[in-house]
């Protein structure tokens, strides 16, 4: 991180360790004029009472099209804009209600807490699979493409009826779309992703199925409730947030796990303690750093600093599941800990499919540490890089030694 005439620069170094930069901020800065690393002037947001207030503020838009228009009116370039293509943005992230309230209602049934239930047994069996062929493979793996990746990519797809022949071809459109990547790279992916999901539309409307992508094409077919691009856009936002939030769960959680052993031990002592450490793991080093772009539509006063209208503002739910003032020994790990989280947001944009993220994160530490007892970090914590991204907190890769695998029936 650095700082120019006053203003943060969210540089590699940021994303590198942001938790070191927000204990300062929240201390003498709460809210900050910063700079992203694609040029955009942000006011950035940081102890837990304000990210709150922040995520319900209803003159915190997230509306896309006027977002385009403040983009504009910040002067920046229009090639630094392409990577927002209508195709992929026109979904309920990018909504205020009316719209949001439609676009939710349409998908909210199926990621209901009772309707993810009822997926476990099919989860489990795919974190079994994932976990014999680690086993049958070297033993040292890359934990993030043996099982990380894997193992929501192929829930998320099998729910909305994606044929697994561009699932790689995805998490790489994925990584470059959400980093500080070059303009033209993220247009590249952008692109790319959005004739993949074109087709793959046209193809469920030609030829529909049982799944989740099917029912949102036919209720497309009605233009009072979905549009052809909210459709496409509807595809991008659940596949991408299905698997991304999933994946960095089982990475940072995992790593933050392996680093110390007494949690570690704890936790394979007691089993029944994962889904209270997924919390822990989703407060302590969570999927997501920045929530996604707001735009104030009045003037705002936050934290006794006033946001003027027409500004972008980024609320960080990494800083705030690290405020000391609403956690004790906020910088700890403590599966125990009995305390919520804002890892997944709050209020009507709260991440929809939370329940599942939780649900393949619970799966997956049960599976790994019941399966590999002796699992451990095959690389130094220095060694290890963390994507190029505001948004997303996750590591490049995460290598890991598996040792003797535990003795089955």
């Amino acid at each position: 991180m650095t700082e120019t005439t006053a203003e943060l620069v969210l540089d590699e170094q940021f994303m590198a360790d942001p938790h070191a930069l927000y204990a300062v901020l929240r201390e003498q800065r709460p809210v900050v004029r910063s700079v992203t690393p694609q040029g955009l002037h942000v006011w950035l947001v940081t102890r837990y009472d304000d990210v709150r207030a922040a995520l319900t503020d209803a003159r915190l838009s997230k509306d896309g099209a006027a977002f385009g228009r403040v983009l504009e009116r910040h002067s920046v370039a229009p090639e630094r804009r392409l990577a927002f293509a209508e195709a992929l943005t026109a979904h309920m992230l990018n909504s205020d209600p009316p719209d949001h309230t439609r676009l939710r209602k349409l998908v909210g049934k199926a990621f209901t807490v009772r309707a993810i239930a009822r997926l476990r047994p099919r989860i489990e069996q795919i974190a079994a699979a994932l976990a014999d062929d680690m086993q049958a493979g070297p033993g040292e793996v890359d934990l993030l493409d043996a099982f990380a990746f894997p193992l929501p990519m192929t829930v998320i797809c099998e729910l909305l009826g994606v044929p697994d022949g561009e699932r790689e071809s995805f998490r790489g459109w994925s990584n470059t779309l959400l980093s500080a990547a070059h303009p033209e790279q993220r247009q590249a992916a952008a692109m790319a992703m959005a004739e993949y999901l074109i087709r793959l539309v046209e193809d469920k409307r030609a030829h529909p199925g049982e799944d989740m992508l099917s029912a949102i094409v036919e209720a497309s077919e009605d233009s009072d409730r979905l549009s052809a691009t909210e459709t496409v856009s509807m595809a991008f936002l659940l596949l991408v947030a299905g698997h991304e939030t999933t994946v960095n769960l089982i990475g940072n959680g995992m790593l933050a796990l392996l680093r110390r052993p007494d949690q570690l031990a704890a936790l394979r002592a007691e089993p029944e303690l994962t889904a209270s450490a997924v919390e822990e793991f989703l407060r302590f080093d969570g999927p997501v750093n920045l929530a996604t772009f707001r735009h104030t539509t009045e003037p705002v006063t936050i934290a006794g600093t006033e946001i003027p209208a027409g500004e972008v503002v980024l609320v960080s739910l990494a800083s705030a599941n690290r405020d000391p003032a609403h956690y004790a020994r906020a910088d700890e790990l403590d599966l125990r800990r009995d305390a919520g989280n804002l890892a997944f947001g709050f209020g009507i944009h709260h991440c929809l499919g939370a329940p599942l993220a939780r649900l393949e994160g619970e799966i997956a530490f049960r599976t790994l540490l019941a399966r590999f007892p002796e699992l451990a970090l095959a690389a130094e914590p220095e060694e290890l890089s963390w994507r190029s991204s505001t948004l997303i907190r996750g590591l490049t890769r995460l290598p890991v030694s598996l040792g003797n695998p535990a003795v089955t029936a």
